[in-house]
């Protein structure tokens, strides 16, 4: 029973590959002949050995014609030895959100080599017996160097919904397959940032299958607001604002881009860049005369891009007041001078892993969502009862997203946002990122995520 949930052609070449035996060969074949009956036919399966007995597996799966009608399947697992998962009666299906892709998000560590080795959502729940599954959204694969965008015309959020069910049916069959699924055995859904919005779409849609064709039994929205509450007025004019903004740009032809504009990701990657490379440089992405005091430098820039990125969003306003990725310590002058809970050089390599491209048709859909229109997505909240958990972020979104899960059928509801100040001090509290980068992420957030997994 080589490879095991693959079921695939693994790479040529590999060690373990080298002597299969009859019997493994026709388990093998099974298990195709069962992923071609649940249309996820040629699939190549690649192994990277993460330590610690865990390894992270990446499936290239086509989802279109297009030239980049892709997207990549990931799971992170402990295994019994290579090639070998061990038994989990606990997995979990993650989406991520803008910028990041599901490595820098989720499993950064193996990325940013100023992480410790077990320092990633991922790594750590896999470490605990749970099956970690995930997918790279379709723009994700966009190559820098791509420069017409009219293949994004119609990936819009119900693309990304169709795309999270391609996923869920492949780690679900793996994981039939690989004799995890049974009666004890639980699929959770996360999704972080505008992934939270792709997860709540997919439960809604969900909700109207026969309860035997659902695969979802629990959903964890971090971070995010899908529609503000009433004691949000204020919000939801500025997503009104932002959703007027972005809805101009797409009728003037527009397809790619994001809240900071076309390539979202490319000013991210240098602000990272620079703060890594030259970090007492004066900064060349600085207003002269910043606040009235001379241009900070690239490391001082990176972190007040991080401390106070709403700044970024100017002149449109941003998702919640103070809203930031990583909470700074402030100076004199009120401008963050150094990170309170992620370290700066871990923050400067995080930023360097933005990919450049999105779709723009997602945020203006997210945004007439925020703003309170009519939109696809959101008809059937109350059929959706599997039980729920929302983790926030009190300088990120926060308890603005708390509003959301409560516009859900569900009656199992956990809310979790990490706060170290009073709401008022919001701008300076943890943030959107601090929720993976944070020196005490594991503590405050990934242990009471996985005990409730460990719960339900």
């Amino acid at each position: 029973m080589l490879v095991l949930f693959l079921g695939l052609r693994a790479e040529a070449g590999a060690a373990e590959f080298q002597t299969v035996s009859r019997d493994e060969v026709a388990q093998s074949q099974a298990i195709s002949r069962s992923l071609l009956a649940a249309g996820l036919p040629g699939l190549t399966a690649k192994r990277e050995p993460l330590g610690g007995s865990l390894a992270h597996y990446t499936w290239k799966v086509r989802v279109g014609t297009g030239a980049y009608d892709f997207v990549t399947v990931h799971r992170v697992v402990r295994e019994s030895f290579p090639w070998f998962p061990a038994r989990s009666t606990r997995a979990v299906f993650m989406v991520h959100g803008d910028l990041w892709g599901f490595v820098p998000a989720f499993l950064t560590n193996t990325r940013v080599s100023t992480m410790p080795a077990d320092q990633s959502l991922a790594a750590y729940l896999a470490s605990h017996d749970v099956d970690v599954w995930g997918l790279d959204l379709r723009w994700v694969g966009v190559p820098e160097a791509e420069t017409n965008f009219q293949f994004m015309a119609n990936w819009r959020l119900d693309t990304h919904v169709k795309d999270l069910g391609t996923g869920l049916a492949l780690a679900d069959t793996v994981r039939r397959l690989s004799g995890a699924g049974g009666r004890n055995d639980r699929m959770f859904l996360l999704g972080w940032s505008r992934g939270a919005t792709i997860g709540y779409a997919y439960l809604d849609r969900e909700s109207q299958q026969p309860r035997a064709l659902r695969r979802v039994d629990g959903f964890i929205p971090m971070d995010m607001v899908l529609r503000f509450g009433p004691d949000a007025a204020e919000q939801r004019g500025w997503a009104c604002d932002r959703y007027t903004a972005l809805l101009a740009a797409r009728n003037e032809g527009r397809t790619e881009g994001g809240l900071l504009g076309p390539a979202p990701g490319t000013p991210v990657r240098l602000i990272g860049q620079l703060a890594d490379s030259a970090p007492d440089a004066p900064s060349p992405l600085a207003a002269p005369g910043l606040a009235g005091l001379p241009p900070p430098t690239n490391r001082q820039f990176a972190v007040i891009a991080a401390g106070a990125t709403a700044a970024l969003f100017a002149p449109l306003q941003p998702l919640t007041p103070g809203y930031h990725l990583a909470a700074g310590i402030p100076d004199t002058a009120g401008l963050p001078f150094q990170t309170a809970y992620t370290p700066e050089s871990t923050l400067f390599d995080y930023l360097q892993l933005a990919v450049p491209y999105q779709s723009l048709n997602e945020v203006v859909e997210t945004e007439a969502q925020l703003c309170g229109l009519d939109v696809p997505y959101d008809d059937h909240l109350k059929d959706v009862t599997v039980p729920v958990m929302y983790v926030g972020a009190a300088g990120g979104v926060g308890r603005y997203g708390e509003y959301s899960v409560r516009l859900l059928g569900s009656t199992d509801v956990t809310m979790h946002t990490v706060r170290n100040r009073p709401e008022a001090q919001r701008a300076l509290d943890y943030g959107h990122a601090d929720l993976f980068l944070a020196r005490d992420a594991r503590a405050r957030v990934w242990t009471p995520m996985l005990q409730w997994m460990q719960a339900h």
